[in-house]
């Protein structure tokens, strides 16, 4: 298949279902195809793309072999890649941290939900169990504001 072509695969593992869509990358070695569906949430602008391995695939119809040239690859930015890699890295260590240092799934599950709204706050509060407001500690800054609002938000909401 080339890329761009409109294929129609028939999964028998999916009860004999018959996906239709647009062949995005095939990769013959691992017998693997990348088909870009209509979306299954009915928005316009947006596509489903579906991972087949046509190992468990009986029949595929080719409905539009498109021999034109595909059109080319978005530019991607390498340095926002490295960017959100080494966030993505910290931010793991940082779960790693409170694993290691033997901090419980209510304390881990607090220190995630804050640090979703920010990020630098470990340096500068500290919260000890029970995890309430009156065991937050830390010297007098936003961060520490910040804690203090959350917790008092989230007693009202539950």
């Amino acid at each position: 298949f080339s890329p761009i072509s409109r294929i129609s695969p028939l999964c028998p593992t999916c009860q004999e279902q018959r996906l239709q869509g647009e062949v995005v990358a095939f990769d013959c070695q691992s017998k693997m195809l990348a088909l870009k569906c209509p979306s299954s949430s009915g928005k316009p602008n947006h596509a489903d793309i579906l991972l087949i391995n046509l190992q468990y695939v009986s029949e595929v119809e080719i409905i539009n072999d498109r021999t034109e040239t595909p059109p080319p690859l978005a530019s991607l930015s390498i340095s926002k890649l490295a960017s959100k890699a080494r966030t993505e890295k910290e931010e793991k260590l940082s779960q790693t941290y409170a694993i290691s240092a033997g901090v419980s799934l209510e304390g881990q599950q607090l220190f995630q939900t804050i640090h979703k709204t920010i990020k630098d706050f470990m340096e500068e509060v500290v919260i000890t169990p029970p995890y309430q407001v009156e065991n937050c500690q830390g010297k007098e800054g936003s961060a520490l504001s910040h804690v203090l609002k959350f917790f008092l938000t989230s007693e009202v909401s539950d």
